[in-house]
């Protein structure tokens, strides 16, 4: 499966309540339940108005749909393309 980042316009994201973020999560992992194991959520980035999330899935697609469903946007989904951290400029 490949690797995604998907990128949401979440305006005052950062000031989500805790219940808000856990209501919001408890939909996406249903959700993510019914589509079946072929998309994975691994975690989420959120920040001030944005919320970045890493999926595993086979296709653009899938997220768009999982997205749909959860009623969440999917502003931006990027395929990763490679990873790289420190230990690779060693």
């Amino acid at each position: 499966m490949a690797q995604f980042v998907i990128e949401r316009d979440v305006p005052g994201a950062g000031a989500l309540s805790e219940t808000q973020i856990r209501e919001m999560s408890l939909r996406s992992l249903q959700v993510l339940k019914e589509m079946g194991p072929q998309i994975q959520w691994l975690h989420s980035y959120v920040t001030e108005d944005k919320v970045y999330c890493i999926y595993l899935a086979p296709d653009e697609d899938s997220i768009r749909e999982h997205a749909r469903k959860v009623g969440i946007p999917a502003d931006r989904v990027s395929a990763v393309r490679r990873l790289i951290d420190p230990t690779a400029a060693n």
